[in-house]
């Protein structure tokens, strides 16, 4: 079985939220960042690696006592690109890497090994990307070998530029979970999650 490293991407502004950061709201009775980060450590083999960034402190107490890697992005204001080369600057050499986001608090575990099963029985040497129709998904699996692509241009690092700039090292998982796919950036995403949870605890 492949060595699984991740990445999860927690050092956004959360501007949509108001004057909340997302990752901080309560998601099955803990921050969201929390989940997020025990959900990728039920799959991974190597030490999950958390980007942080806006209200960094807070982010990292909210993760307190999980077996994991920070790494700081110093310019997390400028977009989730700059995150992942940061990410990629301290991540273990896995064979496979996760890239994710911190806010898709629908994921669950049973995904994530979906993603990595459909991934190691097509094409591996291939990054894969969840989708859905039209709707392009999170996480992503980067194999060892594409690595290092997504650094290369230092000017555009980051997974948006390379699997739209070179389709050829892409292939698609058709995965139809919602937690590829749903994000919780606003308010009204965070009432909805808050009242599918009210609902199943009844």
């Amino acid at each position: 079985m492949d060595d699984v490293a991740a990445i999860l991407l927690a050092a956004g502004l959360s501007r949509r939220m108001g004057d909340r950061n997302k990752l901080l709201l309560h998601v099955a009775g803990k921050p969201m960042v929390r989940h997020l980060a025990e959900t990728y450590l039920s799959v991974v083999t190597s030490p999950l690696t958390v980007v942080t960034g806006h209200q960094a402190c807070e982010v990292r107490a909210a993760l307190a006592g999980l077996p994991l890697v920070f790494a700081h992005n110093n310019d997390f204001g400028q977009g989730q690109p700059g995150s992942v080369a940061t990410g990629l600057g301290v991540v273990s050499d896995a064979d496979l890497l996760l890239i994710g986001l911190a806010d898709q608090a629908y994921l669950q575990a049973d995904d994530l090994r979906q993603l990595m099963r459909w991934h190691r029985s097509n094409d591996s040497r291939k990054i894969t990307v969840p989708k859905q129709g039209a709707v392009r998904g999170n996480p992503i699996i980067v194999p060892r070998v594409l690595r290092p692509r997504l650094t290369e241009n230092p000017d555009r690092p980051g997974c948006m530029r390379l699997t739209r700039d070179r389709p050829e090292l892409v292939q698609f998982a058709p995965l139809r979970a919602p937690g590829f796919y749903t994000d919780v950036d606003t308010p009204h995403d965070y009432a909805a999650l808050r009242q599918k949870e009210m609902e199943g605890a009844q």
